[in-house]
């Protein structure tokens, strides 16, 4: 096995097995809680499903709602260190 796995190798392994792992549980999310995809055969047969409650839930999940609480900014202590400002709240956003 050592002939074909080099230590070299390691990091590619990591990087794909993360993106596969990814993609694999954003497919598994939209297969089971997306209001579009109709894998019931209850569901497929109504042309029009009016569930806007059920799109707006799965458009505004927990982890969109916590990023829309929080600042634009990707290092916010170190923009502050050098900015000289102190530490500012949450700002929210207008949707």
């Amino acid at each position: 096995m050592s002939r074909w796995v080099k230590p070299d190798i390691y990091p590619l392994i990591a990087a794909m097995s993360f993106v596969t792992g990814m993609c694999v549980f954003q497919l598994t999310r939209n297969v089971f809680m997306n209001p579009d995809v109709r894998v019931n055969k209850n569901h497929r047969q109504s042309a029009v499903l009016e569930n806007a409650d059920e799109g707006k839930k799965y458009h505004q999940h927990a982890f969109r709602r916590f990023v829309g609480t929080q600042r634009p900014e990707v290092f916010p202590a170190l923009n502050r260190f050098f900015a000289g400002t102190p530490p500012a709240g949450r700002v929210d956003r207008l949707e």
